[in-house]
């Protein structure tokens, strides 16, 4: 038997990792409440949240040993990610992690920036949206980054400015902001032959750990949903007991495991073969998108005229279901390589048959 075949069906945690992810819910229970998420929406980042969530080690762990991290795996990220979502933590962690990453495979920079990197006392951001090659783009981080990677043409660059562009509106609640790679007062080019394999590499990470930040996102909404419905009552029943209520919330279990199972699936492929299965990171992707949407507002819906208001949580995480997806750029741009990706993998994979028996050709 293929030591891997038992491997790719069990998505199951070790007690290593279960103790990551409960180490990690304890760390934004006790210092990302509600009422910091709410101080942050200004510039979409808590900068003291960030430094005692570097001080934890969550941006060491992500790189690889030769770049001064500890070598953790993609499943290892993505409960991180969950954790991050779940809280609507404001830091830039999954930007960071994807594109410090990246940088340590083909970036070209001294001791001190490694370091620098590694220890998130820089902040390393990427332009995550599929088939914008050129000119300027809205970066997810943009506003509080330190280097931005991005595609220019042929070349993928690192860029540096001496004054960050300035942060925009958006419903994520992101530090987003446009990007010019012509007007950065720094630009390096990144080097080595597989530099455009390393980026996608790079933004299919982002969209993996962006799915497994909704996972935890609807979870939680589902959790505030699920006891509100509990404790609400209409002709002497809890509301939970109609199945106009509990259908939804329990549709919205589902798509949680199913999401939470799909990205697992796909970080180990990323890990373990990663030329493989490449659609799974973007199919998780396109499918937390929607569900998130779909999940976040049936939470407000259970609540009646309590959810839509401001002073709200299941608000909050409405708008950053709608809006973090969107950080990536088109979502049907990722649906559409999917198919583009299955196709050429059959087609592969046909030539190889008829290679094998030319009767088939």
């Amino acid at each position: 038997m293929d030591r891997y075949e038992l491997r790719r069906e069990d998505y199951s945690l070790s007690a290593d990792q279960a103790d990551l992810q409960s180490a990690y819910a304890k760390f934004f229970a006790a210092h990302c409440p509600i009422d910091v998420v709410r101080a942050a929406e200004p510039e979409g980042f808590d900068k003291s949240l960030w430094e005692r969530l570097c001080g934890t080690g969550a941006t060491t762990m992500a790189l690889p040993e030769s770049a001064g991290g500890d070598g953790a795996t993609l499943v290892d990220l993505t409960l991180v990610a969950e954790e991050i979502g779940r809280w609507m933590a404001p830091v830039p962690w999954i930007d960071h992690v994807c594109a410090a990453r990246l940088l340590a495979q083909v970036g070209d920079f001294d001791a001190g920036t490694v370091s620098a990197l590694a220890q998130g006392r820089e902040i390393a951001a990427l332009a995550p949206q599929l088939g914008v090659t050129t000119g300027k783009r809205l970066i997810p981080a943009g506003s509080i980054a330190d280097h931005i990677v991005v595609r220019d043409g042929d070349e993928i660059v690192a860029l540096s400015f001496a004054t960050r562009p300035a942060k925009v509106d958006n419903l994520g609640r992101l530090p987003m902001a446009w990007v010019d790679p012509a007007a950065a007062d720094t630009r390096t080019v990144l080097g080595g032959a597989d530099v455009l394999a390393h980026y996608e590499r790079a933004l299919d990470e982002w969209r993996l750990l962006t799915a497994s930040a909704l996972v935890g996102l609807i979870e939680q909404t589902m959790r505030i949903a699920a006891e509100f419905a509990t404790t609400r009552y209409t002709l002497g029943v809890p509301i939970s007991t109609l199945q106009g209520i509990s259908h939804p919330l329990a549709n919205i279990a589902i798509a949680v495991e199913g999401g939470r199972s799909l990205g697992r699936k796909a970080a180990w492929y990323l890990d373990n073969e990663p030329d493989a299965r490449r659609e799974l990171a973007l199919a998780a992707f396109v499918f937390m998108s929607d569900e998130a949407a779909k999940a976040a507002t049936m939470a407000v819906q259970v609540q009646g005229g309590l959810g839509v208001s401001e002073e709200s949580a299941a608000s909050a995480y409405l708008v950053r279901a709608r809006g973090w997806p969107l950080a990536g750029g088109d979502v049907g741009a990722s649906a559409l390589r999917i198919a583009e990706l299955i196709s050429e993998r059959n087609i592969r994979e046909g030539v190889n048959h008829a290679a094998h028996d030319p009767a088939r050709a």
